[in-house]
């Protein structure tokens, strides 16, 4: 009788794993929108966090539409390579790292342009929590891998 009960807990122990977990349905939402969706939101959220007028909400989108065109081509090419499997080689990945810096200074140095010296300060706050968010994410993905393996 013991081992009957052992063995249907057990059973129904498993069964509970072996269910599908549920999907990050925030990323799926994003990639549901298309990047002139995804750039009006953003526009519209640092224009309630930095209280942007009309002249400075014109000039940020226009630097917001090209991140969000910029970010989709990058992953775009990042999928296309994943799929053929090919690794960048060490110059070429050396060369895309400077690129990227590169269109950060420039893209800092066109938003100091537009927002005052305190809109600009909390930009850069945002920009550094942005930055600790994406590194956190991406630890926590690298750990998650490297369990499953």
């Amino acid at each position: 009788m013991k081992k009957l009960i052992v063995a249907a807990i057990l059973l129904v122990g498993l069964s509970t794993f072996a269910q599908e977990q549920p999907k990050n349905t925030r990323r799926e939402k994003s990639e549901q929108m298309t990047p002139e969706q995804k750039s009006v939101l953003r526009l519209k959220k640092l224009t309630l966090d930095l209280s942007l007028n009309t002249s400075q909400q014109k000039e940020m989108s226009k630097i917001v539409t090209e991140m969000e065109t910029k970010r989709e081509t990058s992953k775009a090419e990042r999928l296309a390579n994943n799929e053929a499997k090919t690794k960048p080689t060490k110059d070429e990945l050396f060369a895309m790292q400077t690129k990227h810096l590169d269109e950060q200074i420039a893209t800092k140095e066109r938003v100091k342009k537009i927002l005052d010296a305190n809109q600009f300060q909390k930009w850069e706050k945002m920009q550094d929590k942005r930055k600790e968010k994406m590194t956190k994410y991406k630890r926590d993905r690298k750990g998650k891998g490297a369990i499953e393996k």
